[in-house]
């Protein structure tokens, strides 16, 4: 889940002060893929035929010098701005991304994948071809499933389903691409009660290496289908659409409760104990963060279910820690619990479909167990370090950890909760250092959501035991390795 606008959210205090963020990414992350296809002989491929693709697609191409460039190469991080790929092509069918794959294998063009353009690292972009499937982006309910293009933005999906009623569980983040999202996991803020997005995935169509489009579900393509579910974007194709199981969409309790400073250590101690054993409809997450207005502690979160009953839930927790400095909570239609989670409250859909870029860096444990004492001292003396950032712990747990970590390609079902260290700008010195820092308490493990550069072993942090079936289906879908990213399958 892309908790970046939650950042921000969590730092507000009372509840109607959420009316907006800078945004967010989890979930968020997208499916993306670069590299350069290998060819059959030693013979150099002729150049590519830019015109030629463009007369093939129904959708759009747009290449250096077109109207509109400088619009259609940038990400949602700014930092990724220099990155100038030969062309963006906005594929408005499944159609289109075979003819993409086809010029990119035939040509030799380096291929990448974009569906919201939130990728931690800038790996939605690169020096060849990007194809975008943003305009992949619709969302049909009927007879308790919706279909989803990859493309939708979660603000959308949320925003359509709703007039049915129903829900899938995603991330927060207004601006992540559906298909990102799905294909790492998707932890989000009603996990615990729904499970992750991949757990409620049906099926999947994907367009591979080779061009063909797939249908992929629990016999149909069953390998591809289990990679699908937490494997990572652009590894093993170009997802265009997915099935997803839905939910009623009941009406959420959103919370905030802040501490001064002083009883950060206090709340890091009672939190890991309590959020991720409490009932399946409540989901926290605790945030410690320093910025322009100083150091904050603060746990948030949503309940699936009304005040009172919250209130009775959260009682054992304010007991431990002491009694907030401020506190609020508020039961909302399901809708309007996203956008509070999203940073967008008092916008309309169509202003939160419109969320600001942001300049940012992060990455990511996933905790098995609980931090002793000194590495709660480690963790609290860390963010109170000069500069502007936070740390995020949200709470794992229920059906998230009622599925076998080999059921799905997502392996970390046993994890309490995640971390995720966040730093605004660009600079990664502090991120370095407290991720070094906290990597003796929470060991070698990893949310591919929050794609990493800086990780060795990147492999097992992510995917852990099931990284060799990974690279089996790797193997059966995409031998010439048409997709590769630094940290490819």
């Amino acid at each position: 889940m892309d908790r970046r606008d939650f950042l921000h959210v969590a730092a507000l205090a009372p509840l109607a002060a959420t009316a907006r963020s800078t945004g967010r990414s989890t979930g968020r992350s997208t499916a993306r893929s670069t590299g350069r296809p290998t060819g059959t002989s030693g013979l150099s491929a002729p150049p590519p035929n830019w015109a030629r693709l463009r007369r093939q697609l129904k959708g759009t191409l747009v290449l250096p010098g077109d109207a509109g460039y400088d619009t259609a190469r940038r990400l949602y991080n700014p930092a990724y701005d220099r990155i100038r790929p030969g062309g963006v092509a906005y594929c408005a069918n499944a159609a289109d991304v075979s003819a993409c794959l086809t010029f990119a294998r035939t040509g030799g063009v380096p291929v990448t994948t974009r569906s919201g353009g939130h990728s931690y690292a800038g790996w939605s972009t690169g020096p060849g071809l990007v194809i975008d499937v943003s305009r992949m982006s619709s969302v049909a309910y009927a007879g308790g499933r919706a279909k989803i293009g990859a493309g939708a933005k979660l603000i959308d999906v949320y925003d359509r389903l709703a007039r049915h009623g129903v829900s899938i569980p995603a991330g927060s983040c207004p601006t992540v691409g559906v298909g990102g999202l799905t294909l790492g996991g998707g932890i989000g803020v009603v996990s615990r009660k729904y499970g992750l997005t991949c757990d409620n995935l049906q099926s999947v169509r994907v367009v591979t290496a080779d061009g063909r489009t797939l249908d992929c579900d629990a016999t149909r393509n069953a390998g591809l289908y289990w990679a699908c579910r937490g494997g990572g974007g652009g590894n093993f194709g170009v997802a265009v659409s997915f099935t997803f199981r839905t939910f009623a969409a009941r009406d959420v309790t959103v919370f905030f409760l802040h501490w001064p400073w002083a009883k950060a250590g206090a709340a890091v101690r009672a939190w890991q104990s309590w959020g991720p054993s409490a009932p399946d409809e409540l989901w926290s997450s605790l945030h410690l963060g320093r910025s322009g207005g100083g150091l904050d502690v603060a746990i948030v979160g949503t309940y699936v279910g009304g005040r009172p009953a919250l209130d009775r839930l959260l009682a054992p927790l304010v007991d431990k820690i002491g009694q907030p400095s401020s506190r609020s909570a508020r039961t909302v239609p399901y809708l309007d619990g996203m956008k509070i989670m999203g940073g967008c409250a008092a916008m309309s859909v169509a202003e939160c479909r419109r969320m600001p870029r942001e300049a940012f860096a992060a990455k990511s444990h996933m905790a098995y167990r609980k931090l002793p004492a000194d590495g709660v001292r480690a963790l609290v003396d860390g963010v109170a370090r000069g500069g502007r950032h936070s740390v995020l712990l949200d709470a794992m747990g229920g059906a998230i950890g009622r599925v076998a970590p080999a059921d799905t390609a997502f392996p970390h079902r046993a994890a309490l909760y995640s971390v995720q260290y966040y730093a605004e700008g660009t600079d990664r010195r502090w991120l370095r250092g407290l991720h070094s820092d906290m990597s003796p308490f929470f060991g070698d493990h990893a949310y591919v959501n929050y794609i990493d550069p800086d990780l060795s072993n990147w492999r097992n942090a992510y995917y852990g035991p099931n990284a060799a079936r990974l690279a089996e289906v790797k193997s059966t879908y995409d031998p010439g390795r048409l997709f590769r990213l630094p940290q490819g399958i």
